[in-house]
C-alpha cells in the first residue's frame, strides 16, 4: 500500500475476513477438559510471565524466533509444539483455542490480526500496536470477529484503579479539567543507567546473529537491515522502528486510569517538547500535552505526560515536606481539589492534602472488583464476559499514545487530529507516521 493509497483508505478502515468465533464454538466455546488451549507467541521475555499466569490452562504451542531465548519456557513446557513463525503455528494447530503475544511492539498487530483472523481469542502486550492505524484494525477485527481481548495493562485490574474512579463519580474532587502523569523511564531511577538507549544514532556496520536467532523474522514487517545487537532482546524499545520509548511503554499503564475514569477518547490535538530527537531513537526525555474534548456532561481535559526523570510541577494541594514519587505517578485536578496517585497503572490513589484524605467520608465500593488481570481473559474467553483491558479499551488508548510519539518525532509540532478519518489535518509529514509499508510477505 503506497503513501497515496493509505491516505485514501484512511477515512474507512477496510472490510477484514476473518472466521466468526460462533463458527467455531460461539463466544463461551471451551475445550472438553474445560481448559482453553493456550498458545505463545514471544515467550522469551514478558511472555514467559504471562505464560506462567495463565498456566493452568493446556499450553499446546510456543513460537518464537530465537530459539535460545525460548530454551527456559520450551523445557518448562515440554508437551507444547514449537515454532518459529507465528503464521506457521496458526495454520498448523487448529485445536487453539487462544493466543498470548509479546513480541517487540513492531509485530503486535500482525501478530494480532492473524489470530484474529483465525478466530482465536487474543491476549496481546502494551501498546497493544506500533502504530495507529493498526490499532484501529486491530480493534475494529477483534469487534467484528467477536473473540475475547486484553490489553497486558495489568494496573487496569488493580485495587487503586476501582477507587479512583468510585472517588471522582463521588465528587471527591469536582470535575476534573486537567490531568499529570508520568514514569522515569527510560532512566532509571538512582543510576546514570537507561533501561533502554535512547538518544542515539543507529549502529555503524553489523555483527553477526546469533546461531539461535532468525533475524529476518524478528524484523517481520519492520524494514530490512543488517543484525546488530543494539537492536535486540529489551533495548528494541528506544528505536523508532521497532518501539515507542518511555511513553509507548509505561504510559500505557500510568495514563491509563485517566482514560478510564475519565471516560476519555480520541484528543483533538497533541503537541509535545524534549530533548534532542535523532532519526532512529526516540529522545531521553519528552513532555506532551493533549487537549481532549468535552465528553456528555463532563468538561474538557488537558492531560500533560512526563518521562526521561521529568516531573510535573507541585500542585498547589501537596504539603511541602511530602516528595512526587519520582518513579510512576498521577495527578488529578479537579475543581474542588486534587487527588495523587502513587505506582504505575493507578496503585495507590490519595487525597492531598492528607488532612482532607483523612477527612473524607469513602464512598460505598461499588465497582466488581477484579479475579486479576490474566484471570479475567480466561473467565472472559470461557463464558463469552469482558475485560477491563478489552481492545475496545486499549485501542483507543494506544491511539493517543501513539499520536504523542508523532508529536515527539516531530520536533514537538502541535499536531490537529481528525480521529474519524485517522488523519493528522495540519500536517502531511506527521501523517506519514499513522502508518508504514510492510516489508513483502507480511500484510495485516
Amino acid at each position: 500500500m503506497n503513501r497515496r493509497t493509505f491516505l485514501k483508505s484512511s477515512v474507512t478502515i477496510p472490510t477484514f475476513t476473518i472466521v466468526s468465533r460462533h463458527v467455531l464454538g460461539g463466544p463461551g466455546y471451551t475445550a472438553p477438559s474445560d481448559k482453553l488451549n493456550i498458545a505463545g507467541i514471544g515467550i522469551g521475555g514478558q511472555g514467559a510471565w504471562d505464560l506462567e499466569e495463565c498456566a493452568g490452562e493446556n499450553i499446546v504451542a510456543l513460537c518464537d524466533v530465537d530459539a535460545g531465548k525460548a530454551a527456559e519456557q520450551f523445557k518448562k513446557y515440554p508437551r507444547a509444539k514449537r515454532y518459529r513463525d507465528f503464521r506457521i503455528m496458526l495454520e498448523k494447530e487448529r485445536s487453539i483455542d487462544a493466543v498470548i503475544i509479546a513480541t517487540p511492539d513492531h509485530t503486535h498487530a500482525v501478530a494480532a490480526m492473524a489470530s484474529i483472523r483465525a478466530g482465536k481469542h487474543v491476549y496481546c502486550e502494551k501498546p497493544l500496536t506500533h502504530t495507529i492505524y493498526e490499532a484501529r484494525a486491530v480493534t475494529q477485527a477483534a469487534r467484528e470477529a467477536g473473540v475475547i481481548t486484553q490489553m497486558g495493562n495489568q494496573g487496569m485490574a488493580s485495587e487503586g484503579n476501582r477507587l479512583i474512579k468510585e472517588w471522582l463519580n463521588d465528587g471527591a474532587i469536582g470535575p476534573v479539567r486537567e490531568v499529570h502523569v508520568w514514569s522515569d523511564r527510560p532512566t532509571r531511577l538512582g543510576t546514570s543507567e537507561l533501561w533502554w538507549p535512547q538518544g542515539i544514532n543507529k549502529p555503524a556496520g553489523s555483527e553477526p546473529a546469533p546461531p539461535s536467532l532468525d533475524w529476518d523474522l524478528w524484523l517481520g514487517p519492520a524494514t530490512s537491515r543488517p543484525y546488530h545487537s543494539a537492536y535486540g532482546h529489551f533495548v528494541w524499545h528506544g528505536w523508532w522502528d521497532f518501539g515507542a520509548g518511555g511513553l509507548g511503554d509505561m504510559g500505557i499503564h500510568n495514563i491509563a486510569p485517566a482514560f478510564d475514569a475519565l471516560k476519555l477518547t480520541a484528543p483533538t490535538c497533541v503537541h509535545a517538547s524534549s530533548t534532542p530527537v535523532f532519526p532512529d531513537t526516540l529522545p531521553v526525555a519528552s513532555v506532551v500535552h493533549y487537549d481532549f474534548p468535552a465528553r456528555n456532561n463532563m468538561p474538557p481535559v488537558k492531560l500533560n505526560w512526563y518521562d526521561g526523570g521529568l516531573l510535573p510541577q507541585r500542585p498547589v494541594e501537596l504539603e511541602d515536606d511530602r516528595e512526587l514519587p519520582k518513579e510512576d505517578g498521577l495527578i488529578f485536578i479537579g475543581e474542588k481539589g486534587a487527588m495523587l496517585v502513587h505506582g504505575w497503572g493507578g496503585e495507590s490513589p490519595r487525597l492531598i492534602p492528607e488532612t482532607k484524605m483523612q477527612a473524607y467520608t469513602l464512598p460505598p465500593k461499588t465497582l466488581p472488583r477484579s479475579i486479576g488481570h490474566h484471570a479475567e481473559w480466561i473467565k472472559a474467553c470461557k463464558q463469552g464476559t469482558s475485560t477491563m483491558s478489552n481492545f475496545d479499551f486499549a485501542g483507543p488508548l494506544t491511539e493517543a499514545v501513539l499520536l504523542g510519539t508523532i508529536s515527539i518525532r516531530m520536533g514537538g509540532k502541535k499536531l490537529y487530529w481528525d480521529s474519524e478519518k485517522l488523519s493528522i489535518t495540519n500536517s502531511e509529514e506527521a501523517n506519514r507516521y499513522v502508518h508504514y509499508n510492510y516489508r513483502d510477505g507480511w500484510e495485516l
